[in-house]
């Protein structure tokens, strides 16, 4: 199976590859082959910086209509950007949730005032958002959460906590599922509120990771405002609105993840050979056998984007690449400190020594952190398990794991 490129593509991608070597200069200039997913190797506030540079060129709203700010690019190039970004070296991204969630949701469900309110900012990079989804005892049943809003006057008035909020501390806004009606209970009496951040209402305690970094949060609302008609969808209404967000996580950028996984991979295979472990049969089975799942994960991609070009819409079937690629990642991170051997199991010592207020003196080279980060993949955006109930039911049509009342 091959995917050949046209002239108008390939001209495409010459316009990624010019215009980041245009802009990978100043301060971004030693931001190359850094930044990838869970290394924290580059401050938060300079990633993004990094995102107002990319909206520069439009390349946020890749998929957006001009209008709002987007490029209106096809899904092909959208997946030749990603493809080119990460073969460029470029550094890696900050999870853009308005980009990626909330700005297709508003473009479905949303209002006119509201897209024009709000999607043009996300899109220039201005105002950076966070979700407000799970909670302590709401997780993969998020139709548990017992965060709450109640209208007064003009305005939305919201208690209760989040938690695993990504980037929090960093956001401008967050949209929240909270319960607006006291007599519903589970899917029914949501609402989906568009909340600002900076309010004294609001209060983010970070979590810190076995990586030592802080990535998520706990948010707590104690009486935290947002304007009436900030509502998406209509109140009560909130589940579907939410169900539509997670369907929009994008699957073209998955294309560049792999294109990373890929270099990941290669190397791996460099840190075989010069640890002299490459002819070992066990090791070079490992090696093959993971190799090969990255072809069938590119493949299966690449099939699931296919019928979307067509006219198709994101169905049940794309947890299928979410539970692949979520597993593999996970096994190539495990397959990295086998590698390794018992060093990989040590943390550096650093010189000079680190005053870290978290109170750890160590640092973990970047097959540590792809180790530890990559056991994240299979719990967020639907652990393993949920995504394997997806499929059984909704995919293959086998009988529903039992469940409690609805």
């Amino acid at each position: 199976m091959e995917f050949s490129r046209n002239s108008q593509e390939e001209s495409f991608a010459e316009e990624v590859r010019t215009w980041l070597e245009e802009h990978l200069v100043g301060e971004f200039s030693d931001l190359r082959n850094r930044g990838g997913t869970g290394q924290e190797d580059i401050p938060v506030e300079i990633l993004l910086e990094w995102e107002k540079e990319l909206a520069t060129g439009g390349w946020l709203g890749l998929d957006f209509p001009e209008e709002l700010g987007g490029r209106n690019c096809s899904l092909f190039e959208q997946v030749i950007f990603h493809q080119t970004y990460v073969e460029s070296r470029a550094p890696g991204r900050i999870p853009n949730i308005g980009v990626t969630l909330l700005a297709p949701t508003l473009v479905a469900y949303g209002t006119n005032e509201q897209q024009e309110r709000f999607i043009p900012e996300i899109l220039n990079g201005s105002e950076f958002w966070c979700q407000g989804y799970s909670e302590p005892d709401a997780g993969s049943d998020l139709a548990n959460i017992t965060t709450r809003a109640s209208s007064e006057g003009d305005h939305w008035v919201v208690n209760g906590q989040k938690i695993w909020t990504s980037l929090a501390q960093y956001s401008d806004w967050i949209f929240v599922l909270c319960r607006t009606s006291a007599e519903d209970t589970r899917h029914q009496g949501l609402s989906y509120l568009l909340v600002p951040m900076k309010q004294e209402e609001i209060e983010i305690r970070p979590i810190v990771q076995i990586t030592g970094g802080s990535e998520f949060n706990e948010v707590f609302f104690n009486n935290a405002k947002t304007d009436r008609n900030l509502a998406v969808g209509e109140p009560g209404g909130g589940w579907s609105v939410a169900m539509g967000t997670l369907a929009f996580e994008r699957g073209a950028s998955t294309l560049g993840q792999q294109t990373s996984f890929s270099q990941e991979l290669d190397e791996l295979l460099q840190l075989a050979k010069q640890l002299g472990v490459i002819e070992e049969p066990v090791i070079r089975q490992k090696l093959m056998k993971i190799f090969s799942e990255l072809q069938i994960m590119r493949y299966n991609q690449m099939r699931m984007l296919s019928s979307l070009d067509r006219g198709g819409v994101p169905g049940p079937e794309m947890s299928i690449g979410k539970l692949y690629w979520a597993s593999w990642h996970r096994r190539l991170g495990e397959l990295a400190l086998n590698i390794r051997g018992a060093s990989g199991m040590i943390g550096m010592d650093p010189t000079p020594p680190l005053e870290n207020p978290l109170g750890h003196g160590y640092l973990l080279d970047a097959l540590q952190r792809t180790f530890l980060y990559s056991r994240a993949h299979t719990i967020y955006a639907g652990s393993n398990q949920i995504q394997r109930n997806i499929i059984g039911e909704r995919v293959l049509g086998l009988p529903r794991e039992p469940r409690g009342s609805d």
